[in-house]
């Protein structure tokens, strides 16, 4: 977000955010921005407008009188007429609306002190407009040391510099009254231009500045809000918001000013409720004011002897509670008053097992289950085991050792030329 006439452009040559070559006056990226809802409709019949609105660095915008009755356009550079030399602005309004911004401000149009558009800004105009918004930051940043040097008590929190590099404006911040005579001589020596100091305060520093708020929003000083009305904690406290100083200040450090924006809403419903430092009398009890809930309508009370339970009542119920408590008389108990929020017929139920399962529950561990299985043996137990094992495992109790020797024995097959190597005298001596 920035451009050539915003103050997050830097030097005022590029673009910082948009990308609009500059000229995004027309897209909303200014501050104190103004939609133009008469564009469109027809004007007078020469096509000018009498009075101008134009806008320069930050927030600062004046209205000029278009003497030289000039076409312009919103978004066009322009020289004016300034206290000592000229200034160059960017157009940012035209037409009727201007005079609802005049009306708005208090201006009238029949003014002699308004100032006059010289004419359309040209390129030696533009060129010196560059580099006078390029010299600014350093400006700033070097009367911050002049001031920190002379132990002034102010803060410079911005500068800027004439359309035509005459004059410099340092907007500064200060809690007392302070004496800068001899700092303007000190920073007119340095700069070697008309010094000019003007005080703001911090709401319109924080304006000037920019930014974005706890809302996620930019703020309203430096998008809207030009009226800064005074803020106290009471807004908080009728809106019944923690009184947190943290959260309830702004960027200037003052109390934000959306505090107020609801406030009347709040005054106007809260005047139906009772009072809450009336007590309910009943004959279980006093009952104290806990909270209540503007926008339901509901008051909670408690008994003196369990704080801890709160009972839920209608306005109109505390009221006729109090009205009986005035005549003299006291209720049994809170709880017959006491609202029921009416949950209306039961609905069937559906049961939803959409993401009830886990999804890795076919899913195998990995590992060998069959050695989880196995007990662990005893500690010093093993060897003895072992040998045990050992004497007892004998070729003779071996069941399946005797079926395999017999299948042997069975599978011979005897061997008839047995006996033939023997001699006839073998024989015959047998």
């Amino acid at each position: 977000m920035g451009c050539g006439n915003c103050s997050n452009g830097g030097s005022g040559t590029t673009p910082a955010g948009c990308k609009n070559n500059g000229n995004c006056s027309t897209s909303g990226c200014n501050k104190l921005d103004v939609f133009d809802w008469l564009t469109g409709m027809e004007r007078t019949a020469s096509g000018e407008s009498e009075f101008v609105e134009v806008r320069f660095k930050n927030t600062r915008k004046e209205i000029f009188k278009n003497s030289e009755h000039l076409s312009l356009i919103v978004g066009e550079a322009v020289t004016v007429e300034a206290p000592t030399g000229h200034d160059v602005g960017m157009v940012s309004l035209t037409g009727e609306l201007v005079k609802f911004q005049m009306k708005k401000g208090g201006i009238s149009q029949n003014s002699r002190d308004m100032k006059k558009i010289y004419r359309k800004a040209h390129e030696g105009d533009l060129e010196v407009y560059r580099e006078a918004r390029a010299m600014e930051d350093d400006a700033m940043f070097k009367a911050r040391r002049v001031v920190r040097d002379m132990s002034v008590n102010m803060k410079i929190s911005d500068a800027e510099y004439q359309g035509d590099r005459n004059r410099v404006t340092f907007y500064y911040i200060a809690e007392e009254r302070v004496d800068f005579r001899e700092l303007i001589k000190v920073l007119a020596d340095m700069f070697r231009v008309r010094i000019e100091m003007r005080q703001i305060g911090s709401r319109q520093e924080a304006g000037r500045l920019g930014g974005i708020g706890s809302c996620g929003r930019e703020l309203c000083c430096s998008t809207w809000l030009t009226d800064f009305r005074k803020v106290s904690t009471s807004a908080a406290r009728y809106q019944q918001l923690s009184i947190n100083p943290m959260k309830m200040a702004g960027q200037c450090g003052k109390l934000k000013c959306c505090l107020n924006y609801e406030l009347d809403s709040y005054m106007a419903a809260i005047k139906d409720f009772p009072d809450h430092k009336i007590k309910l009398k009943t004959k279980k009890g006093n009952a104290f004011h806990q909270k209540s809930d503007i926008f339901k309508g509901m008051m909670w009370y408690s008994y003196e002897d369990n704080f801890s339970e709160f009972i839920p009542l209608e306005v109109d119920r505390v009221k006729e509670v109090i009205a009986l408590n005035e005549s003299g008389k006291t209720v049994d108990d809170l709880t017959k008053y006491s609202f029921v929020e009416d949950t209306g017929p039961e609905e069937p139920k559906f049961d939803n097992v959409v993401g009830q399962e886990d999804l890795t529950r076919f899913d195998k561990p990995k590992g060998n289950q069959r050695n989880k299985k196995r007990k662990k043996p005893q500690a010093g137990g093993n060897n003895q085991q072992r040998s045990a094992q050992q004497g007892k495992a004998t070729p003779g109790s071996n069941p399946q050792s005797k079926e395999g020797a017999q299948n042997r024995n069975k599978k011979r097959k005897p061997n008839r030329n047995k006996g033939n190597d023997k001699g006839p005298s073998q024989k015959d001596n047998s």
